[in-house]
């Protein structure tokens, strides 16, 4: 998968746009300044804009050119941030470290998801915040982007299994209408989830 990411990424310009994910931004933007982790942050649009409104960023992702990218644009725009570039199963992370973890179309295969999302549990503060929306089971019958193996998209049953330790704010599935980028395009079908750690 590293060399399809580096592919991607080596295009001109972003291949998901610049902006932050809206999803995230709104969520993002009604909390308290603090500690952030994103994994498979990819080329940093998320990172750059929440680093620009006072949060300290780690981001994480395996591949070379996001990794560039995202250090030239935070440079850019005159922002701090820390992007670890390895693969998400090899990140350590301190426990009880972060205030919000945002996983934006952070899709893998169940195993290493489910591994992914406990881990990141631990590494929540005590009301820490997770924000997630990737795509849902359903995309498979849009072209708007995603991976194209069910497998790899989400429902609202296996999130709430994978948060079963956190308190579930709100999830749903929903068509939404993408513009982001080149490759994140027209009508989609997402999944959303705000949960606390209690």
């Amino acid at each position: 998968m590293i060399d399809f990411w580096n592919k991607r990424y080596n295009e001109d310009g972003f291949a998901y746009g610049t902006n932050p994910n809206a999803f995230f931004k709104e969520q993002i933007d009604k909390l308290k300044v603090g500690n952030l982790l994103l994994p498979l942050e990819g080329e940093g649009r998320n990172a750059v804009y929440a680093a620009s409104k006072g949060w300290k960023v780690d981001a994480v992702d395996q591949s070379e050119i996001g990794h560039d990218k995202t250090r030239k644009f935070a440079k850019e725009n005159n922002v701090p941030l820390k992007y670890f570039l390895q693969n998400i199963e090899d990140f350590k992370a301190p426990s009880e470290y972060y205030d919000a973890i945002g996983l934006i179309y952070a899709h893998l295969p169940p195993i290493t998801r489910e591994d992914l999302h406990k881990s990141i549990v631990k590494t929540l503060k005590l009301k820490g915040i997770v924000m997630l929306e990737a795509f849902s089971k359903k995309q498979v019958n849009y072209p708007s982007g995603g991976p194209k193996t069910e497998e790899m998209l989400f429902s609202v049953d296996e999130l709430k299994r994978d948060f079963s330790r956190l308190k579930i704010l709100s999830i749903n599935e929903k068509l939404i209408t993408l513009d982001e980028g080149k490759y994140h395009q027209g009508k989609a079908m997402v999944v959303r989830l705000v949960a606390q750690k209690r």
